[in-house]
């Protein structure tokens, strides 16, 4: 009876040994600390270079008209207001970026990587920035987050553009906005035409709001 007993036991020892066993070899590497690693993110240098327009066709943003006598979703808006009178650093370091400074057309993202519809939407802006290079830059304003967590978002979902930083949520307050994502949209002028807040952004309202806002064309 006890020898059947041991037999019967012992593949059940021998599974749970094979769960539970293994050796280093069979665990990933650590990834480095952010800071020995090089930043996904471009630098900030041509932000304040006006985006040079591209010819039609490329598949990038292109004017778009709204119909005489019309105030149609493609007419461009009047009034506005400039960005705040704020200066940031640049998440590649360098000097330090003066945000009336950046030449619009533009997109600004204001996001964090602790925030779950900021990270929904960063590829979205990311394609955005491709689709519509030559008429617009996209920027993105990292608030109130850890190195780390910011350029392993950029690492993991591939975003490329310039990311500024703002860790004391200073553009938030100028602004007079709690809640983030926010995107604002400024036009070639240098004038804010419209801020969103209602959450996560997809390709299709983003070119709606690019469309509407700024007078481009985007591919959705």
């Amino acid at each position: 009876m006890n020898r059947r007993l041991a037999l019967a036991v012992l593949p059940l020892l021998l599974a749970v040994t094979g769960c539970t066993s293994g050796t280093a070899d069979d665990e990933p590497a650590p990834r480095p600390a952010a800071a020995e690693r090089p930043s996904p993110f471009r630098d900030c240098a041509t932000l304040s270079t006006a985006p040079t327009a591209t010819s039609p066709g490329s598949g990038t943003a292109t004017p778009a008209t709204a119909t005489p006598g019309t105030s149609g979703p493609t007419a461009r808006a009047t009034g506005g207001s400039a960005l705040p009178e704020l200066t940031l650093s640049c998440f590649t370091g360098g000097a330090p970026v003066v945000l009336r400074e950046v030449a619009g057309p533009a997109v600004i993202n204001v996001w964090a990587s602790w925030c779950p519809p900021c990270r929904k939407e960063l590829p979205a802006f990311q394609r955005l920035s491709e689709r519509a290079a030559g008429q617009l830059q996209v920027v993105g304003v990292n608030s109130r987050d850890s190195r780390g967590g910011a350029q392993s978002i950029g690492e993991d979902f591939g975003v490329r553009f310039p990311i500024l930083v703002d860790q004391g949520e200073a553009l938030q307050r100028e602004l007079k906005r709690n809640a983030i994502p926010l995107t604002i949209f400024v036009d070639a002028d240098g004038q804010v035409r419209h801020i969103d807040a209602s959450g996560a952004l997809d390709d299709t309202k983003l070119a709606k709001l690019v469309r509407q806002h700024l007078g481009l064309a985007v591919p959705a």
